[in-house]
């Protein structure tokens, strides 16, 4: 299971809050051992130097109750016994194992350190000079630090850096995403106005590199139309005269002339498949449509006086259809099952991984070997003896170019009943 995210919107914004939290620590850190550390320290410095000042001429641990309310009513610090010190506050005082240890190491002997935090910051001293006695400092501007603002602002500032990597990778990838829309379209054979050249240098290398690709597949796809009109124009007159002559045959020779009708239709029927194979439909927009509508329609059309061709229609909600080109896509496996099989065939539809809607064409033929199916697709490739010659062999191909415009897929499958399962998968959802 991976943990970081794929794309390079989400990788750079995961790298900015990693940058951000370890800046942070390190500024923590940094201010811990550089700020907090040597303050502490002085402190400590300060009241062991105030302790010493204390017992200063003191040759005993006994002070006289003069000295030591003179020297509270001078400096502030008091000198008490313990059950003294115990009623005026040591018993809510709190043991600092940390202090007590600086302490001793400053003093040169067990010292114990005490805190009282109320109206005024206390420390009670136990000295190792008298340990009797108990020293009580004031000390003013080092109360207990809240570290909530600073949290809270950590907080706030992590979330502004974040919400700024953000709005900087999306105008980073915006032209991105719009180039990935844009390849996709002429990827489907549509040719979007040229993008926008936005972003930096690089991306906007890439945009302009694309609309000339872009620009020069257009004309492409252009001069083959030109060429493929052009061609049928010229092959189609010929042809017309050809008939026209045939048709003017004297009746001996009818059995030519039906052999000429009927290779006339076949050079039609190939040149229309020529040009529904380049045909791209681009001016047939997916709108709101009624799937089984459509297959009925192709159905009703398409199916000979001969043949039996049924159709059963699934629950499909309305989705969007290229119509014209989905019910050429239709027309084309129901033609092909007619022409290369025998006996019934079957039209249905329904829903499949509730994200495609299906259209199956089954038959009743020999099938087509596993081994066969994906050469198929390809453009001029015929069946062998399983299905037949006829044709020029790009039905499936351009049945498969208009499945693959819509954002679909095609499928063979051979039943286990006998015969060829042909089935169209659409997406419910596709522009």
């Amino acid at each position: 299971m991976k943990i970081l995210p794929r794309s390079a919107f989400g990788q750079t914004v995961f790298l900015i809050g990693f940058l951000l939290l370890i800046n942070q620590v390190v500024s923590y850190l940094s201010i811990a051992f550089y700020v907090i550390t040597p303050n502490l320290q002085q402190i400590n410095e300060l009241l062991a130097k105030q302790v010493r000042v204390v017992f200063i001429d003191i040759k005993d641990a006994d002070l006289s109750p003069a000295m030591a309310e003179a020297f509270q009513r001078e400096t502030g610090i008091g000198v008490y016994r313990e059950k003294d010190a115990l009623r005026l506050g040591l018993a809510e005082a709190v043991y600092v194992e940390f202090r007590s240890a600086q302490m001793s190491d400053l003093l040169d002997g067990p010292a114990e350190v005490r805190v009282t935090q109320g109206d005024e910051y206390l420390f009670w001293i136990r000295p190792p000079q008298a340990p009797s006695l108990w020293i009580k400092i004031p000390l003013s501007g080092i109360e207990e630090p809240d570290f909530l603002p600073l949290i809270i602002f950590l907080i706030i500032l992590g979330m502004l850096s974040v919400a700024g990597g953000w709005l900087f990778v999306r105008n980073l990838n915006r032209p991105l995403r719009a180039l990935q829309n844009a390849a996709e379209d002429v990827g489907r054979g549509e040719f979007p106005e040229p993008l926008e050249e936005e972003g930096t240098t690089e991306i906007m290398a890439v945009t302009q590199a694309f609309n000339h690709m872009s620009k020069g597949i257009k004309q492409l796809e252009d001069d083959r139309n030109l060429l493929m009109a052009g061609i049928s124009h010229d092959l189609r007159t010929p042809l017309t005269r050809i008939r026209l002559s045939a048709e003017m045959m004297s009746e001996q020779d009818d059995y030519l002339k039906d052999g000429i009708e009927g290779d006339i239709d076949d050079m039609n029927a190939i040149i229309d498949q020529f040009i529904d194979y380049i045909r791209h439909d681009s001016k047939d927009k997916a709108e709101i449509s009624d799937l089984n509508v459509l297959v009925d329609d192709v159905v009703h059309a398409e199916t000979p006086s001969d043949r039996s061709v049924t159709f059963t229609a699934g629950d499909v909600p309305p989705m969007p259809l290229r119509y014209i080109a989905i019910k050429r896509a239709v027309a084309n496996l129901i033609q092909n099952a007619i022409r290369y099989t025998q006996g019934n065939i079957q039209v249905c539809t329904g829903i499949e991984d509730k994200h495609f809607a299906h259209i199956s064409v089954c038959d009743e033929g020999a099938g087509i070997p596993e081994a066969e199916m994906e050469r198929l697709f390809q453009p001029f490739t015929q069946g062998d003896k399983a299905r037949g010659t006829e044709g020029s062999g790009l039905g499936l191909a351009i049945i498969k170019r208009i499945v693959d415009t819509h954002g679909g897929k095609v499928q063979l499958i051979n039943r286990d009943s006998g015969g060829l399962q042909a089935k169209v998968l659409l997406p419910l959802n596709h522009k």
